[in-house]
């Protein structure tokens, strides 16, 4: 009996493989380039609604308080004085000749005189100590007045109330310290006119800034100011009673805010006798009270050669 071969069938199957998932990665880089563009653009919103003044104490209150303003070396140990002011001199031939004859008749000094000159020059290259009245301080009183100014302007923004009178309040630092000027502007008084009471607005701002004063070591010295009269016009009150009065209702106002009586170091009135603008004294922006905060005298550093 013949056995016959079946032959073998072998079935091949393909299978089709799906495409492999792409992932979500492009929907997340597409969400942070979104958001960058947004928070891009609300930026220059906000940089285009800032006034100068505001744009300058963020400046200001965002500069690190550690950093000296001035590139000179001073805040250093030895404040910026150097170790010997002498320097490289260029002799003339009178110093030239003095020189000869003066080491031609020299007798041969003595080991005593050796040692002598060899101390003398030891002590010329020593430095010398500093003491308290040299050595200044230009850049400590700098740094602080920026400081002060910028936490005054930061008071200030908190009240968005009072932003319309931005123009009618001046914080700039000043060689005695930092000077707060509440100024008429043109349509906008500060005081009733001829008179020492203040607007309600006026009330306001200043107490919004006697907290940031308070804090402050600053003492405070504060001087009323007002405008010429125009020839011909009919004075409405005395002029240094008048600014006298307004340099005290603001003393009134910032003592009763919280500020210390010990604080205040002056209240005067100067009248019409300094303008900001001394080639128009009868406009209204001559017309003010200045606050200063004097320069605080800081603390003497401990001396390194002790």
């Amino acid at each position: 009996m013949s056995t016959e071969l079946q032959p073998l069938i072998v079935i091949k199957r393909v299978k089709k493989a799906r495409h492999a998932h792409h992932g979500g990665a492009w929907k997340i880089a597409y969400a942070d380039f979104v958001t960058a563009m947004m928070a891009f653009f609300l930026l220059m919103w906000l940089i285009s609604m800032t006034t100068e003044e505001q744009k300058v104490g963020l400046a200001e209150y965002f500069a690190p308080a550690a950093l000296s303003p001035q590139t000179s070396g001073a805040g250093g140990m030895l404040y910026g004085t150097a170790l010997d002011t002498s320097g490289n001199k260029t002799a003339t031939p009178r110093d030239e000749a003095r020189g000869s004859a003066d080491t031609s008749g020299d007798k041969p000094s003595s080991p005593r005189d050796v040692a002598r000159g060899s101390a003398e020059q030891k002590d010329r290259t020593r430095p010398t100590r500093p003491s308290d009245s040299d050595v200044s301080r230009p850049a400590v009183s700098e740094q602080a007045n920026s400081s002060a100014a910028a936490s005054l302007r930061q008071a200030l923004q908190k009240m968005p109330d009072i932003a319309e009178l931005s123009r009618n309040i001046v914080i700039e630092p000043t060689n005695e310290g930092v000077n707060v000027s509440i100024v008429d502007q043109d349509g906008r008084s500060m005081f009733r006119e001829g008179s020492v009471d203040p607007y309600e607005h006026t009330r306001r701002v200043l107490e919004a800034l006697a907290p940031a004063m308070r804090r402050l070591p600053n003492s405070l010295s504060i001087a009323g100011h007002t405008s010429a009269t125009r020839p011909g016009s009919v004075r409405v009150s005395e002029p240094w009673s008048l600014t006298t009065g307004r340099a005290l209702a603001v003393r009134a106002i910032l003592a009763g805010a919280g500020v210390p009586n010990d604080n205040f170091t002056s209240v005067v009135g100067r009248a019409d006798t300094e303008p900001v603008f001394a080639d128009n004294p009868y406009i209204a922006p001559n017309r003010r009270v200045t606050i200063t905060l004097l320069n605080a005298i800081p603390a003497a550093p401990p001396n390194p050669f002790r």
